[in-house]
């Protein structure tokens, strides 16, 4: 029996755990959770997993949801509902949980992250903006207290998958998958007009707003290329981005042999989701398979960095390293909120990537707190 919290369980990653979970009934057990803004989910999630701790961000939000968890007489045990970053660290910290998979959006996963972490939770990471900014911490906290960290980012999952079972001195070097989103193969004059509509309509994956965002951009898979220097402790010039737009590949490593070991899969989160749960075990998991006589062939493309520079950005943010990644990770975050806003374009998403780069003084070894305030400061701009 494995007992569990979710940070952000009314997004993509949380809802389809708690999937899995419904799959579970006699193995996993929800213990806490957290939301934000859709408080009729979040009721309907006390009501189905009884979880005994329910964080939700906004205050406002946490005072409407206990009215109408009071009121609501299908839900026998209430549970204890609490808000704010001090409350998601309590979600995060639940002394019944085992794991916590930590799927909320942004730097503002941090802090409960390490908090987890100095508990000895175990870690499902689906917040990849946390090894993004303060991987050097987050990585050493992590063996310090032999806490495990079980990545649920389906690229890094089946960088994970494909590691068992061999040395990792003889690793030669990983390559990282990218669908290329729904611009693939378009010039930068052709995105001019991009809106967000345009910019949400992912080939292959069902994913939250920011993300499929970042997918459309390739930030997406910068942001994944600095997450993988710090799960697997490689270097950046051993990390290649490999486009492939079937999304059948999830991802592959090299060895020094040569031999290429990847995992292959249909597009469905919940695989590399239930992987983490109940690693290093395969239960059942319902879905489509991949038919290769159907599929026909699996095709391979280089990333177009002149037009999708912010994943050229994301190399540069981690090969100088200190508080550049968080810098990467922040003006990206605060350039897609404004695009989604209607304040930039479409290109000017990486254009502010790149100016706030150009701008920020590097801090060789930034601590906890600065990392923070860095990406705070440029948010708020």
């Amino acid at each position: 029996m494995k007992h569990i919290s979710i940070l952000g369980s009314t997004g993509s990653i949380g809802t389809q755990a708690l999937e899995i979970v419904r799959g579970h009934r006699n193995e996993l057990i929800v213990e806490a959770i957290s939301g934000n803004n859709n408080i009729e989910l979040l009721l309907q999630q006390i009501s189905e997993f009884s979880p005994k701790l329910v964080c939700v961000y906004k205050e406002e939000n946490a005072k409407r949801l206990s009215e109408l968890v009071s009121a609501d007489p299908c839900i026998k045990d209430k549970p204890e509902i609490v808000s704010g970053m001090e409350g998601l660290i309590k979600v995060a910290v639940y002394p019944g949980s085992d794991i916590v998979l930590t799927a909320i959006v942004g730097m503002i996963g941090i802090r409960p992250t390490v908090e987890a972490i100095h508990a000895g939770k175990d870690i499902a990471l689906a917040n990849k903006e946390t090894l993004v900014c303060a991987g050097h911490i987050i990585m050493s906290e992590a063996a310090r207290c032999a806490v495990n960290i079980y990545p649920v980012d389906s690229e890094h999952s089946a960088i994970f998958q494909s590691l068992q079972g061999n040395p990792r001195r003889s690793l030669d070097k990983i390559i990282l998958t990218a669908s290329g989103g729904p611009f693939r193969g378009r010039k930068r004059e052709e995105l001019e007009k991009v809106t967000l509509a345009d910019a949400l309509k992912h080939p292959n994956w069902s994913m939250g707003q920011k993300v499929t965002i970042d997918s459309s951009t390739l930030a997406n898979k910068g942001l994944e290329v600095i997450e993988a220097r710090w799960l697997f402790n490689v270097r950046p010039e051993k990390i290649q981005v490999v486009i492939q737009p079937q999304s059948i590949i999830h991802s592959a490593v090299q060895y020094d042999d040569g031999a290429i070991i990847a995992q292959l899969g249909t597009p469905d989160m919940k695989l590399p989701i239930q992987y983490a749960f109940f690693y290093p075990e395969r239960p059942f998991l319902a879905g489509d398979r991949v038919d290769f006589f159907k599929l026909g062939s699996i095709t391979f493309e280089k990333p177009d960095t002149e037009t999708f520079k912010a994943l050229a950005l994301a190399y540069e943010a981690i090969e100088t390293g200190g508080s550049m990644p968080c810098v990467f990770n922040a003006a990206n975050e605060r350039a897609v909120a404004d695009f989604v806003a209607g304040k930039i374009s479409y290109l000017g998403i990486a254009d502010f990537i790149e100016k706030t780069i150009r701008s920020h003084k590097m801090v060789k070894d930034p601590g906890l707190d600065e990392i923070i305030r860095i990406g705070e400061d440029i948010m708020a701009g």
